[in-house]
């Protein structure tokens, strides 16, 4: 199954303010998240937070947070 992921236009505008190799990372993450849904423990610094809402530290600086909704993931 694979699941939508959705950028909010405030995320998308941060993302393009991070350094190159974050962006990559966080790319990736959404990537990952498109393939395999919102639980991600493979990544090295990633938590669940409450109920339907995840994190994960992309570096010291940058954290990537998303929601599950309806089968969507929102608002990293």
């Amino acid at each position: 199954m694979s699941w939508k992921v959705k950028v909010d236009k405030k995320a998308a505008k941060r993302a393009l303010k991070m350094p190159k190799q974050v962006q990559v990372l966080f790319q990736t993450l959404v990537v990952d998240l498109s393939i395999k849904g919102p639980i991600q423990n493979e990544w090295p610094n990633y938590s669940k937070l409450t109920h339907g809402r995840y994190h994960c530290h992309l570096n010291y600086g940058y954290v990537a947070v998303w929601v599950e909704e309806n089968e969507e993931l929102k608002k990293l």
